[in-house]
């Protein structure tokens, strides 16, 4: 039996854990699995009759009388023994190769440290984000594409369901802030996500029932209020648990990524067969699973009573230069947002070839999340900075330029630094302020940073594409250009 429990603990420890969690966390995982195989051992050679008594005291924290591990003889040997009492020979949580335990904690004197009923479970924190991040970005991927024709089916013209799009976008940039403000003040993010996802839920069913714009419309506005901060707080929260626990984020947010891509395929055949209003329920399906996901995550430590407000991450000039940068970097995707597809398709690109450009800008979005720690550790959030701006620039030059099928390829690999980089190079310094501004810095940074920017270049993208066409992109790639300045600076606060 013990040699099949230790080739099963090598087996999971290289192979399974790895891909889960990322290296660092796998081998966390695996040592305290190693206690675990050591403590079976030490259980079998003691001989303890009540073994069932045994697990009621590893639930409990209390061990059984007859599990103590006895002396063994042999000076230096690192066991009770030769002389020397069990307490002083042995250190607590030593013989189940765990090393000292630490303050405060209840050791089992043959399975090593107890953690507890609710540290028992069996998904890593990482795993659970990853399931977080890809309920969320599964709705995301569901809604953004066939919104506007749900909105269709119930009657309303091109005027009104942009009305309706533009209410919900004005109603996130001021509630994300506001939420997540109250977050903080109330010192429990996690308590606050699981309510906005759960309300995120029922509110976005509205738009399956609703009848009429008058209704419609303050269904948007509602779902956006509740909807708003939920993409914000995950990331305050995995931010502040990958620092406490050592795990990558960029590794667990590529899980969401990867659910929108997913997510926007499965909804395109849901729609074929169940027809539009499918889509209502595929979304409140994935809101669920994420209030359901965000009960299971670590909350923020001592971050209740944050003060100074709105103002107090402003304090930072790292915060204060990240959100222009933001602005601009992020901001230059609008025209590619609105008119890439419209773009190609004049220049003669097939939707199956299009479909796959998108596809490997996200692809490649994926590939730095996953891969890309090493960079991320060595270049700091301004190197990340820069190479997103100058990415940005020779991005949309290519674009303003050529429809060739080759050079559209090559520049939609740079997705992954001019979204995928601007990102970390914010978050790296989102995660640096103290944990009672995380949340309203994250909601900040979400509207100021990227929702106000995009929503004024998006409007004004029509005009720009109307006027100029493909070649409107160089006003994208003046926005980088803007940026390379911008992000140099961050080199003295970051």
């Amino acid at each position: 039996m013990m040699p099949l429990l230790c080739a099963s603990r090598r087996v999971i420890a290289r192979c399974v854990l790895p891909v889960l969690v990322g290296p660092n966390t796998a081998l966390t995982r695996a040592s305290n699995m190693g206690g675990w195989v050591s403590g079976m051992r030490a259980h079998a050679w003691a001989g303890c009759a009540g073994f069932a008594t045994a697990r009621a005291g590893l639930r409990t924290g209390e061990p059984h009388p007859g599990c103590a591990r006895p002396a063994r003889p042999g000076p230096g040997s690192g066991r009770a023994g030769g002389g020397a009492s069990p307490a002083s020979a042995v250190p607590p949580g030593a013989a189940s190769g765990y090393g000292a335990a630490e303050p405060g904690r209840r050791d089992h004197p043959v399975h090593g440290p107890m953690r507890g009923a609710r540290d028992r479970r069996t998904v890593p924190v990482p795993s659970r984000f990853a399931l977080l991040f890809a309920a969320q970005f599964a709705a995301l991927g569901v809604l953004m594409p066939f919104l506007p024709a749900v909105l269709k089916s119930h009657g309303l013209d091109a005027r009104q369901i942009a009305l309706v799009l533009a209410t919900g976008s004005a109603v996130r940039l001021l509630a994300a802030p506001a939420v997540g403000r109250g977050a903080d003040g109330f010192g429990d993010a996690r308590t606050i996500l699981v309510l906005a996802a759960a309300c995120a839920t029922a509110t976005v069913t509205g738009f399956a029932w609703a009848g009429g714009f008058a209704a419609l419309l303050l269904v948007a506005a509602l779902h956006a209020m509740v909807n708003a901060p939920v993409i914000p707080l995950t990331d305050a929260l995995c931010l502040s648990a990958s620092r406490e626990r050592g795990f990558d984020y960029g590794r667990v947010r590529s899980a969401g990524s990867l659910a929108f891509i997913l997510a926007a395929v499965a909804a395109g055949q849901a729609v074929e067969w169940l027809g539009i209003t499918s889509i209502v329920w595929l979304a409140a399906l994935c809101l669920g699973l994420t209030a359901l996901s965000a009960r299971g995550l670590p909350s923020l430590r001592g971050a209740r009573g944050g003060r100074g407000g709105f103002r107090a991450p402003f304090a930072s000039a790292a915060f204060r230069r990240i959100l222009p940068l933001s602005a601009l970097i992020q901001g230059s995707h609008a025209l590619y947002y609105g008119f890439g597809t419209l773009h190609w398709q004049a220049a003669g690109l097939s939707p199956g070839v299009i479909g796959l450009l998108w596809a490997e800008g996200v692809v490649a979005e994926v590939a730095l999340f996953l891969w890309g720690r090493p960079l991320v550790e060595r270049l700091g959030a301004p190197g990340l900075a820069l190479l997103a701006a100058g990415a940005g620039v020779l991005r949309w030059g290519v674009m303003a330029e050529t429809t060739w099928l080759p050079a559209l390829a090559a520049a939609q690999l740079l997705h992954a630094l001019t979204f995928g980089a601007q990102h970390l190079a914010a978050m790296r310094v989102l995660g640096g302020l103290p944990p009672a501004q995380a949340a309203t810095a994250q909601t900040l940074h979400a509207s100021l940073g990227v929702g106000l920017a995009s929503g004024l270049l998006t409007f004004a993208s029509g005009p720009l594409y109307a006027a100029l066409g493909g070649a409107g992109f160089w006003a994208m790639a003046g926005l980088c250009a803007l940026a390379l300045p911008l992000a140099w600076r961050l080199r003295r606060v970051g």
